[in-house]
């Protein structure tokens, strides 16, 4: 057999080649100065996002500033205004700021690539507090904590979840059959045994709400809101809250459309037995204003009371029924 390899066929392979070869450099040489000149005629950004400036915020020693005023061993600001400015106790702060830290390492404080230390925990989670404590805006935030706008509202919606996560299964829940027998027998030494709490609607303003939804969110006082209804006892612990109808409804309609007695109609509620001048009763209620519909599981003051009884009563009813008004004026 004859292969015949280096015959014509492939000396004519060899020069086209050669020629498609040359041809790809020259178009290359041509190029490549033009596409230099573009390059260098662009305006450079800084940073690793286009258009974004780096600030020398020096957030090492606001950290330190921010700790020495408020959680150093003697913080230069007392507790009265701590409890003040973030509307809670050191205690309490220092108690979510650990189960966030610990479940979600975001807010750890950490190094860049270059070495330089990042926000800490604290400065994140005061900043969140500080938009939750006076609906402050989070570019507000970066003058005394020196966090910018987008980490500010990163922290916010994280600390959100997170609280969730950790705090859900203890605080938002409804009443098992010990947290049940202990608010009844708080009810009784009231004076209401049988009482699980008080109900009541809020609306909560609206301030950003679509035009075209305007009509349908306004309330009594004219502005869009969301209806808030909720059952708190008296350490203003909330163990029902359903949110989110628009504010043209009243607290009957909120009522129906809520899930506060879904347990209970489906016989699932825990147990509640007491008993009122020898009689014997199986079903709890709630405290509640006038509006409401006349069920056994509403008890209502009395409208006009006439006689020293009746006008006890009321005065102790609308005194206990304050308890959820006060969750409120927190919230």
């Amino acid at each position: 057999m004859n292969f015949n390899v280096g015959g014509p066929s492939h000396l004519q392979y060899s020069i086209s080649s050669s020629k498609v070869i040359t041809r790809m450099c020259d178009n290359n040489n041509r190029f490549t100065p033009d596409y230099l000149a573009q390059q260098n005629n662009q305006v450079t950004h800084g940073g690793s996002i286009p258009g974004h400036i780096v600030i020398n915020r020096d957030r090492e020693n606001t950290d330190c500033n921010l700790f020495t005023d408020y959680f150093a061993e003697n913080p230069r600001y007392p507790d009265s205004m701590f409890r003040r400015r973030f509307r809670m106790g050191r205690s309490l702060f220092l108690r979510i700021f650990n189960a966030v830290a610990e479940h979600d390492n975001y807010f750890m404080q950490r190094r860049d690539g270059l070495g330089t230390l990042g926000l800490s925990g604290l400065q994140k989670m005061t900043a969140v507090f500080r938009m939750l404590a006076y609906g402050i805006a989070a570019d507000s935030t970066d003058e005394y904590i020196k966090i910018g706008e987008s980490t500010a509202i990163q922290s916010l919606k994280k600390i959100c979840r997170v609280v969730v996560e950790v705090f859900s299964e203890q605080y938002l829940r409804s009443p098992n059959a010990n947290d049940v027998a202990r608010l009844l027998h708080i009810g009784k030494r009231r004076g209401f045994p049988g009482m699980l709490g008080s109900l009541d609607c809020m609306h909560w303003k609206w301030k950003n709400c679509p035009t075209a939804w305007a009509g349908q969110y306004a309330g009594h006082s004219g502005s869009p809101t969301i209806i808030l209804e909720a059952v708190a006892d008296y350490d203003l612990w909330i163990w029902h809250a359903y949110f989110g109808l628009p504010g043209s409804n009243n607290d009957i309609n909120v009522l129906e459309a809520s899930h506060l007695f879904a347990n209970l109609a489906e016989g699932i509620a825990p147990p509640a037995h007491y008993v009122i001048q020898g009689k014997e009763y199986n079903m709890s209620y709630y405290l509640a204003d006038g509006i409401y519909p006349k069920w056994s599981t509403l008890v209502q003051s009395i409208h006009d009371p006439r006689g020293p009884k009746k006008q006890l009563f009321a005065m102790k009813q609308e005194g206990c029924r304050k308890d959820v008004e006060h969750a409120f004026g927190v919230l």
